[in-house]
């Protein structure tokens, strides 16, 4: 946790200092990241509740 919120500081801090472009470029990146990740989780988790008998 103490990463992800160094982590989270270090991109606010550089955002703060990219053309407006740059950053929502890698926002958009970031999100579309998260959502593959967000889809592959849930396909996982869908596939393990499937075969324990549900």
């Amino acid at each position: 946790m103490v990463v992800a919120l160094f982590l989270f500081g270090a991109l606010i801090g550089t955002a703060a200092h990219l053309p407006v472009p740059v950053t929502v470029v890698a926002g958009i990146a970031i999100a579309a990241w998260l959502l593959i990740f967000l889809t592959r989780e849930r396909r996982k988790a869908g596939s393990t509740t499937k075969g324990a008998g549900r």
